[in-house]
């Protein structure tokens, strides 16, 4: 299984540039039911627009971050969503021990991954690569 980080789901908005084109090219290559990404990617999407909804001055403002919000939504009923389970926190509070020094929520993607023995894509390589045993690639390159 692959599942992507929020960067990656990210170029999949993003349908002109080249890193979004490499990405889907990779993906069409993968079953559709080998494709996931995380409830925590959701959470960040969600979260960042509704910021910008939440800031905008102008209706014509809101409308637009009204609009990409949807397509997120959109865009991640395409992908199973994976849960921040059970699982996932024992592996999390495994990896804080290990004092890895990456972001709370990119420790819980790796955690999810790791409990599922699932690769991650993230153009985040430098941080991820700190996870002992978790694969990550980047297929935007």
């Amino acid at each position: 299984m692959i599942v992507l980080d929020t960067d990656h789901a990210s170029l999949l908005e993003w349908e002109t540039s080249p890193q979004a084109q490499r990405l889907r090219e990779r993906l069409d290559a993968v079953a559709a039911l080998e494709q996931a990404t995380t409830i925590l990617t959701f959470e960040e999407q969600v979260r960042g627009w509704l910021a910008r909804i939440h800031r905008a001055r102008r209706e014509e403002e809101r409308v637009r971050f009204y609009r990409k919000l949807q397509r997120t939504i959109e865009l991640f009923s395409q992908f199973q969503v994976l849960a921040y389970n059970e699982v996932a926190p024992q592996e999390y509070q495994r990896l804080r021990r290990m004092k890895i020094s990456i972001g709370a929520i990119d420790l819980r993607i790796a955690a999810i991954c790791l409990s599922l023995g699932a690769t991650l894509l993230s153009r985040n390589l430098a941080d991820f690569r700190r996870v002992p045993e978790l694969t990550v690639e980047d297929w935007s390159v």
